[in-house]
């Protein structure tokens, strides 16, 4: 029976075709070793694109040379005699393969998406499922997911013990179903693929509201700090204010869905200015992810356009993929990127939020969001459209913008993939 690794690598499947073994698409750019010479000493050269890599502040034309996996070398003018393979990157944009932290991808089991489809296929080679199993199923997502991909997977255990994906609005309701020690134990029993704790607060996930919200972030905490882990909180339209629960949250926790809409969690206060809580937080070392997801205010236009006027940028970029806005290429990584351009921010600091920042947030275990030499080969190779399109928010809401990022190829562990999805 074909396994979900090798149905992911057909052309079909998830969208890509292994260009280094199988010649089919772009196949003209492309281009084997013409001769075998000592001198050939990388297995493939990314050349003539430009790089960019904002944890190098790299932004220029170079060549990316690639052997067993790694990133061998980044230099100007690398000679093709040196690569068995050559790539023509020219008129791209070259940067570390992009990181998701927030998808939701236990495809086939209620809201999860495939994420070699929507992820890998798009440029994305890194995400994080961000609590679709809590600690009675974790390891059964590890096994079904993480360990079949051909994305790299990691996931975070929901406090509550079925995770977001099924019946959280029952664990929200009894604290039975919410235990830090069991939590904590299969972080730890699961690593290095599970890498966080993440915790849903939302009034809609309750029917209790004040006596079990704060006690539910606070065993999420419990559990993060057992097992020496960050915790990711999603925290929308909260019973309590956002102050009360920032206040629990330590260094390197990550707030996902931070610039939303709702009244009692946006980061702007009533007059649309910077809550002084939320300034604050960000000087003890909290995370600010976006999140976007689709048809909830967990990312808005506004919002976000007011906290870039007011210089505070969102520390990394997530498109909270599931099954409700898996959209082909409207709701992947590079699309939600594009967004954030859409609004001022500009291309570089974007690609930081997607590369060298979500590569801080978390112990993946190798070195990952960067081309620095020694690091994993996984690279993104995008074209920066240039046009009149439209984006829009998680409630709607359109904005213009005049460039749009769309993956073009992308190596993975070392092997060329081609875009074909979208």
């Amino acid at each position: 029976m074909i396994t979900r690794r090798e149905f992911s690598k057909s052309v079909v499947a998830a969208g890509t075709a292994l260009l280094a073994s199988e010649p089919v698409l772009l196949a003209q750019e492309l281009q084997g070793p013409r001769n075998v010479s000592p001198n050939q000493d990388c297995d493939l050269l990314i050349k003539g694109g430009t790089v960019i890599d904002p944890g190098q502040h790299l932004h220029s034309p170079l060549d990316v040379a690639v052997k067993n996996g790694k990133i061998l070398e980044v230099s100007r003018d690398i000679p093709e005699s040196r690569a068995w393979h050559t790539f023509s990157a020219k008129g791209k944009i070259v940067t570390p393969g992009l990181i998701d932290l927030h998808v939701h991808c236990y495809d086939g089991v209620t809201s999860g998406v495939n994420a070699d489809h929507y992820s890998v296929s798009r440029g994305t080679t890194t995400v994080v499922d961000a609590g679709s199993m809590g600690y009675l199923f974790v390891g059964r997502f590890v096994q079904d997911i993480v360990k079949t991909s051909v994305t790299r997977v990691y996931t975070l255990v929901h406090i509550a013990a079925v995770g977001a994906t099924t019946g959280l609005d029952y664990a929200q309701d009894n604290l039975d179903w919410v235990e830090p020690g069991p939590a904590a134990m299969a972080a730890m029993e699961n690593r290095p693929a599970v890498v966080g704790i993440k915790v849903h607060l939302q009034q809609s996930k309750s029917r209790r509201p004040k006596d079990l919200e704060m006690e539910f972030m606070k065993r999420a905490v419990q559990a993060a700090e057992a097992c020496h882990l960050p915790l990711m909180a999603h925290i929308n339209d909260t019973y309590y204010p956002l102050r009360d629960h920032l206040k629990l949250m330590r260094k390197g926790d990550v707030f996902t869905h931070c610039f939303n809409g709702f009244p009692t969690t946006t980061p702007l206060d009533a007059n649309g200015k910077i809550r002084p809580e939320v300034r604050e937080a960000r000087q003890r070392g909290i995370i600010f992810d976006i999140g976007s997801g689709v048809h909830h205010p967990h990312f808005t236009f506004d919002v976000t356009e007011k906290c870039l006027q007011q210089d505070f940028p969102p520390d990394t970029i997530s498109s909270d993929l599931n099954k409700d806005n898996a959209i082909d290429g409207i709701y992947d990584l590079p699309y939600m990127t594009s967004k954030l351009l859409a609004v001022g921010m500009e291309l570089d600091k974007a690609i930081e939020c997607v590369t060298t920042n979500p590569a801080k947030v978390f112990n993946y275990g190798v070195q990952i969001g960067t081309l620095r030499p020694g690091s994993e080969a996984d690279i993104g190779i995008f074209d920066l459209r240039e046009g009149n399109f439209e984006f829009k928010d998680a409630i709607g809401v359109a904005r213009k913008g005049r460039q749009k990022l769309v993956s073009h190829a992308v190596v993975s562990r070392g092997q060329l993939l081609a875009n074909v999805a979208v």
